[in-house]
């Protein structure tokens, strides 16, 4: 039936034990292209392996238990040289956002639900110079915010003290677009002039690290509500603390809403 190769083929089945992998992943997996069988019945549509496919199998279990890509494998096992490095990234991210995921929801078993106290100021315009960017998703947001104020600290005035202002929707799509805006009359370097209207605020003042200021997000916006106010965004984080010198859990940040009459 296979033209004298039985000897040296395997059927699905028993493949499928030898790289341990299930017979639905194998045809998954020869769909893609990305483990083709070495022989199909015609007549039957059997599937048959060699024994030497044995090793890219397992290789693409050993992988997809480490939470690599199929894209990714599929390179690998073409032999292109440094593609596990970005997946090696984006494991570094996901793992340090499970890690502030982990210390908010410690605080709050800790402090319980935040009331951070609130108050309502007059808040001028101010001018500034302003960059926008865009986060693939919310879980993005931090790095991107970090990037745009990194490259705004490096072409504004060496000398001067920085006001840097981040501003963010109420609502998260994807992407996310944030603007991080340095509070100054001359113009930056990659960055456009603009104008930060005044009014009146709400304004809650978080202190510790950046990635638990939803928590102060989440006080402000309940007392908003509680109160009737009106809200509209975007929502300003006014960076008080230099994190260069600052350890995290003493980093000062006001979070500013823009107020409308109930």
């Amino acid at each position: 039936m296979l033209g004298g190769m039985d000897e040296e083929l395997l059927p699905i089945g028993q493949f499928a034990r030898l790289s341990r992998l299930s017979v639905k992943q194998l045809r998954h997996y020869a769909q893609l292209g990305l483990l083709v069988p070495a022989y199909v019945d015609e007549h039957t549509g059997y599937r048959y392996f060699r024994h030497e496919q044995a090793r890219d199998a397992l290789s693409i279990g050993l992988l997809r238990s480490l939470d690599v890509p199929l894209a990714v494998i599929a390179q690998v096992l073409s032999g292109t040289s440094g593609v596990l490095e970005e997946v090696h990234e984006r494991l570094e991210a996901e793992l340090a956002r499970r890690r502030s995921t982990l210390a908010a929801l410690e605080r709050v078993m800790a402090e319980g639900l935040p009331s951070t106290p609130v108050t309502v100021i007059t808040e001028p315009a101010r001018r500034v110079a302003a960059v926008t960017t865009a986060a693939a998703d919310p879980s993005q947001i931090g790095a991107a915010t970090s990037a745009a104020i990194a490259g705004l600290l490096r072409a504004g005035p060496p000398d001067a003290a920085p006001e840097l202002i981040g501003l963010f929707p109420l609502d998260f799509g994807e992407p996310v677009t944030i603007t991080v805006a340095l509070v100054s009359e001359e113009r930056v370097a990659g960055a456009a002039l603009d104008v930060l209207p005044g009014g009146r605020f709400a304004r809650a003042t978080h202190v510790g690290p950046y990635g638990q200021i939803g928590l102060t997000a989440y006080a402000l916006l309940s007392w908003c509500a509680e109160r009737q106010f009106p809200v509209r965004g975007p929502i300003r984080e006014v960076y008080v603390s230099d994190p260069a010198t600052t350890p995290p859990d003493r980093l000062v940040t006001h979070l500013m809403i823009p107020l409308e009459e109930p």
